[in-house]
C-alpha cells in the first residue's frame, strides 16, 4: 500500500491488494470521471467497486432465473456483470457504461476471466432498446427519476432494482415490478449510498446564490427551535424529509468539535435557513429567509415521520404511475405528504 496517498497498487504489494479487495467495503476506482489521475483522492468520487454485501442483496433482490435476459445499467469494473454472466450465460446479459474508458476496462476483464456480456458505450438512461424486452433490469448507479426507456424496455412482469433517493439526501434500493399497465411498484429493501447515474446529477446552486456567508445573519428572521439539527440527519430522516420536499438540499459549514451550522436552500433559490448545533444545548438558533420558511418545512417533515412510528425503510415502498413518482408508507394507499414548493409551512 502507498500510505501517502491511500492507493493500493497490485504489482507493489499483491498481499495488501487481495486483503483490499476482498474486504467488505467499497472501493474507489475513479475519481471526477477521469478528470484526477493524480494520487490519493480526487473531489468526487465517479466509479466504485460496490460492497460486496451490497453487490449480493441487490442480485438476490433481482432474484433472476435461468433463462432470464438482464440488463444492467453502469458496467463500472465488471464485477457485477460477470456474476450476471456466470449466472445467465454471457448472451442473456446487456450492460451499459457512460464512460467509454470505463467500458473498455471492463471489457478487457470480462474477457480475461472468459466472461462475453454485450458491454455498451452510452446513456443509461437510454438503456438499450435492441435487446429489449428484458426479464431484470438493475442499475449499479443511483437515480431520483426511473428513467420510461427501462419501463418501455421490460417485459410486463419484469423487476427493476435500483438505488432510489430524493435531492436533500438519503437513499434505499427499490424493488419494482413493472405492471400489465407499464406502471412501477415495489418496496424499498434496504438502505444505500451509490454514484448517482451521471444524466441525473444534482447540479445544485452554489451558496453564493442566496446570500453572502460572511453578512450571516443576513437580515434572516430569527427563531429558537427544540428539534436539535443533530436529531434530523441520519439517512433515514433524510430520505423521509426529502420525500416530502422534493426540491430542499442542504449543506454543513463551519464544523467544529461540538458545534456546526446546517443550510437548508430550494433549488428554485427563493428561500434558505440555518440551524446552529451546539452540544449539550436544549434549543438551537434558527435563521430563515425567502418566501418560504425551510427550517419549519423540515420540522414538519420530520415530525411527520416521527408520527408514523419512525418507519425505517422497509416500510418504505414507490409507485411510478401518470401521478410521478409516489412514496408511500406501508402500503399504496398511504402515500408521503408532499409540500408544494411556495407553501408556508409554520410550527413554531
Amino acid at each position: 500500500m502507498n500510505r501517502q496517498d491511500g492507493r493500493v497498487i497490485r504489482s507493489e504489494a499483491p498481499e495488501s491488494w487481495w486483503e483490499a479487495v476482498w474486504t467488505d467495503a467499497p472501493i474507489t476506482t475513479q475519481w471526477d470521471d477521469g478528470a484526477y489521475t493524480g494520487p490519493g483522492r480526487g473531489r468526487t468520487p465517479s466509479c466504485s467497486n460496490s460492497m460486496p454485501t451490497m453487490v449480493f442483496s441487490m442480485l438476490s433482490a433481482l432474484d433472476v432465473e435461468a433463462g432470464h435476459r438482464v440488463l444492467e445499467i453502469g458496467t463500472g469494473t465488471g464485477w457485477n456483470a460477470a456474476l450476471l454472466c456466470h449466472r445467465l450465460g454471457d448472451m442473456n446479459v446487456v450492460t451499459v457504461e457512460v464512460d467509454a474508458h470505463i467500458a473498455a476496462e471492463a471489457r478487457a476483464r470480462l474477457m480475461a476471466a472468459d466472461f462475453h456480456p454485450k458491454v455498451i458505450v452510452g446513456d443509461g438512461t437510454r438503456g438499450y432498446g435492441k435487446d429489449a424486452p428484458y426479464d431484470r433490469i438493475i442499475a449499479t448507479c443511483s437515480v431520483g427519476s426511473i428513467p420510461v426507456r427501462w419501463v418501455s424496455q421490460a417485459k410486463p412482469g419484469a423487476v427493476i432494482v435500483a438505488p432510489w433517493g430524493p435531492v436533500y439526501g438519503g437513499e434505499a434500493v427499490a424493488r419494482l415490478t413493472v405492471t400489465e399497465a407499464g406502471t412501477l411498484t415495489g418496496r424499498f429493501v434496504g438502505s444505500s449510498a451509490f454514484m448517482r447515474l451521471r444524466e441525473q446529477r444534482r447540479n445544485l446552486p452554489p451558496t453564493s446564490d442566496f446570500l453572502d456567508e460572511n453578512t450571516w445573519p443576513a437580515g434572516g428572521v430569527e427563531s429558537r427551535t427544540t428539534l436539535s439539527p443533530d436529531d434530523v440527519g441520519e439517512w433515514i430522516h433524510m430520505f423521509a424529509i426529502g420525500v416530502q420536499v422534493p426540491d430542499m438540499f442542504c449543506r454543513v459549514s463551519d464544523v467544529r468539535e461540538d458545534s456546526y451550522r446546517l443550510w437548508l436552500f430550494d433549488r428554485g433559490r427563493t428561500s434558505w435557513a440555518s440551524a446552529d448545533y451546539v452540544r449539550g444545548e436544549a434549543s438551537f438558533r434558527v435563521v430563515q429567509s425567502g418566501r418560504r420558511e425551510l427550517w419549519h418545512e423540515l420540522e414538519t417533515a420530520w415530525r411527520w415521520w416521527y408520527q408514523q412510528g419512525q418507519p425505517d425503510f422497509d416500510r418504505f415502498g414507490l409507485t411510478v404511475d401518470d401521478r410521478g413518482h409516489v412514496v408511500w408508507v406501508d402500503v399504496p394507499a398511504n402515500p408521503v405528504p408532499r409540500w408544494a414548493p411556495g407553501a408556508r409551512v409554520r410550527n413554531h
